[in-house]
This record gives structure tokens, sequence and C-alpha cells, in this order.
């Protein structure tokens, strides 16, 4: 995976000379690729269907030129904005100008809070976007796309196109944002309250027969509850009445009407591509009854349902790759670090891979966490190719989050080499990389490992 600003607001290519430098040393190291979002807030920055791909170009040839394969990802997010990131790339200028009038085309919270990470799919079908409705824009900036960049899909340089469906480009509500105080572990929020996605709910209970259903629950807590502290989502809690399971039910299906109806479009643009879906790993509190963290995201998947089947089936129908984040997390580490959270991580990756692979999906993965130590490059291999699964299933593919300047001081570099080559199938001595003091930076032009 490439820095996330790699690509600057006038979609122009920073540091070209540095870039092929650590490109060439990548290339060293026998990645078969790198990953790239393209972001739309830099794209389609000033008006409709007006798109500035020259950055991007620029990109695609040097890693072409160096015989590298491309993974691409339509970023219909924001980057950045919470707290701590050094990097911000706002959704496009005339689509922040429309949400000052119509705030309502971005999810909302119970109090009325906006979220301007990605729109609401309350308007996948609402022509609020100067004549367009939300599923249209985005699949004009996908054909743009593909016919921009036409001999890059024919030679198969770009091998796969992973489609933003949310916040951080996951299929997900944006349940639980840093930047309106929500800090791990706590539930989240449901995200449901504009006017748009309000309508949908209300034309759901009047079908049922009960509309005094429409509305979300009132007593599910703020970002920061536990379970146990709502009436919603504790033991024997609402969540399991039948106006709980109607709500969470007609929530969900939004979430995967959403994928369903954005990559029926991505198929089209991108007819014969692989295409993928990125679903995050939402791990805490998985250990109980409610399972509230992922109810609040959009996943039906309480204890006595599984919520992650009817994703994959949904994957399935448009032959979308699945790939989920948090494959390096080990629950002992976090029952250690937060034993309050009742975290699961090996627990959720054994459910969802396992949904996926039941399907016949390809699943693909990435970690979730910056990782340079030889610990967690064996809980990668290991969820990558599991030595003990009786069908023989394995990863179709790992994308390493990301090049850094701490991946290419010396001794993590040269574990990285380490993991790619086991990765690939090769066997490799089990000799620890002695650390180096000076953390000496890779130098080198030539795609050569300077030691």
């Amino acid at each position: 995976m490439l820095p996330l600003g790699i690509i600057n607001m006038n979609c122009e290519l920073d540091d070209v000379e540095g870039l092929l430098n650590q490109l060439k040393i990548l290339k060293s190291a026998n990645v078969d690729g790198v990953m790239i979002d393209c972001w739309w807030g830099i794209v389609e920055a000033h008006a409709p269907q007006v798109y500035n791909w020259s950055g991007y170009a620029r990109l695609f040839q040097i890693v072409r030129d160096l015989k590298l394969k491309l993974q691409v990802v339509m970023s219909f997010h924001e980057c950045g904005g919470n707290v701590g990131d050094d990097m911000h790339i706002p959704l496009p200028c005339w689509v922040v100008e429309i949400g000052q009038s119509n705030p309502d085309i971005y999810f909302t919270n119970k109090e009325g809070r906006r979220n301007t990470e990605c729109l609401s799919w309350g308007i996948d079908k609402e022509r609020v976007l100067k004549g367009r409705t939300a599923v249209e824009v985005y699949f004009d900036y996908m054909r743009s796309f593909r016919v921009e960049f036409d001999e890059f899909f024919e030679n198969g340089i770009i091998s796969e196109i992973e489609v933003g469906l949310g916040p951080c480009g996951e299929l997900r509500y944006p349940s639980y944002p840093a930047k309106h105080g929500w800090r791990y572990p706590g539930i989240g929020e449901f995200q449901c309250y504009d006017k748009y996605l309000m309508k949908s709910l209300t034309k759901a209970a009047e079908a049922r027969g009960h509309s005094f259903w429409a509305r979300g629950p009132d007593n599910a807590g703020f970002y920061n509850s536990a379970p146990h502290e709502t009436g919603f989502f504790c033991d024997g809690g609402d969540y399991d009445s039948y106006y709980g399971r109607f709500f969470l039910k007609w929530y969900s299906h939004v979430l995967i009407d959403h994928g369903d109806r954005v990559l029926a479009l991505a198929n089209l643009a991108f007819e014969g591509t692989c295409i993928a879906v990125k679903l995050s790993g939402i791990h805490w509190w998985y250990k109980t009854a409610s399972h509230a963290a992922e109810l609040t995201a959009g996943f039906y998947n309480p204890s006595n349902c599984d919520g992650y089947a009817p994703i994959a089936t949904m994957l399935e129908k448009h032959e979308a790759a699945l790939n989920f984040t948090c494959v390096e997390l080990r629950t002992l580490d976090q029952h250690e670090d937060f034993p309050e959270a009742l975290a699961d991580p090996e627990g959720l990756v054994w459910q969802v891979l396992n949904a996926a692979w039941d399907v016949c999906i390809p699943v693909a993965s990435e970690n979730a966490l910056p990782c340079h130590d030889r610990e967690g490059y064996n809980k990668i291999l290991e969820n990558a190719k599991p030595r003990n699964d009786p069908d023989g299933r394995h990863l179709s593919a790992f994308t390493y989050l990301r090049l850094s300047p701490v991946l290419m001081e010396r001794d993590n570099f040269m574990e990285f080499k380490r993991f790619v080559k086991r990765m690939h199938g090769e066997a490799v001595p089990d000799l620890q990389v002695k650390p180096n003091k000076e953390h000496t930076k890779l130098q080198g032009t030539d795609g050569q490992v300077a030691n």
C-alpha cells in the first residue's frame, strides 16, 4: 500500500525520484505490486464530471516500467480528519457546497450530528448531486477511470479494483468516528437519522403494519457506552425484541443494498477485471450476546444470527472478492490490553473468512495496524495459509499496510523480505535479524538492497 499523500491535491505526483527509489527496493524484495487510492476529492474536485487523472497517469507509468502490478481503490470517502491524522483529503468541493445547504446528504446520528466522511446511502437513488444520484456519480467516476487507463487494463497491469463503499473505503456505517469523540472500545452509534434514511425506515415500518416503529432505538447508549450500560444492547435487551429485530434487519439491509447497487455498476464499468470490497474487522464486544459494535456498524451478527453470510452472498452475486482486515491480531493480546472489550479478533476472522469461502469467493486481506516484527508476520502467514484447514483454503492475496520510512529501515526491511519469501511459498531458515542500533536506511537506486 503506497503512502496516502503520494498524489497531492492538484493531482500531481510528489517526489518522483524518492518514490522511484522506494519502488525499486520493493521490487528487489519480490513484491507483486502496489495498492493506490484514487481519491474522488482530488480527481473530481472542482466541478461535476470534470476529472483530472494526471498524477495517477504518471504514477501508473512508473509502476508499469518496473513491471509491478496495481491494485487501485476507488476512494469515495474523505481521507483523514480524525484525531492524529496528518493527511486530509475532503470530498469534492462541489459536493461539500451541496452539503452546506442540504446536510442530509451525510450520515447523521441521533443528536443530529453529521459525518462528512462519506455520503449517506440514503441518497443512492436521490437526484441531489446537481441532477445525479450518488450511485450515478460513482458510476461516472469509475467509467472515466476505465476509459482513461484502458491500456493498463488491457495489458493486465491493473490486476484488481477495490470499490469504496463507505468510510475508510469499507462497507460499513461510520458508527465509531474518532473525530466525534469515539474511543475504543465504545459500542458506537446508529447512523440513520438523515431525512433520506428515515424516509426509508418509515416506509419499511408502514409495510410491516407498525408505523410507530419508524424510529431509531432510544436506549442504545452513546459512542463510548458499553453494551451492559444500555437497555438495547444488554443481555436480554431490546435488540432481540420484535421491534429490535425489525430495526436491525432494516439497518443491515440498507448496507447490503448499497453494496449490491454499486457493485452492479462497478462490474459494468470494469467488465473482466477482478473487483473487491473491503470489510472492517469489528472485533470488540464479539464475546457478548448482542455484538453491539457490529450492530451499530451495520453487521447484523448477534450470537443467534450469522451477519456475514448475507454479505458474502451479495458479493458472490457480483463475483467480487472480500478484503478483510485484522488478520494479524491475537485474541490473547486483546484480553491483556483491553480485558473489558470482550474482543475476539481470531473468532471474527474465522467467521468472516469461512462465510466467504462457503460461497467460493476469493478472500484477500491486509493488516489493521503497522507490523514490523516476526511474531506479527507469522500470525498473518498462519491466517493466509492455514496449515490445519481440511479444505486447503487460503487467502488469494495480501496487501501490506504500508510503505513508510520505518519499513525502509534496514532491519525492518530484512524481516519484511523474509515475510514476502514465505508468502510466496519459499522455505526460509529461521534466523533472527540482529537489531541495528543505528537504524540504517536502505540506500541505492539500482533496485539492490544495500547492506
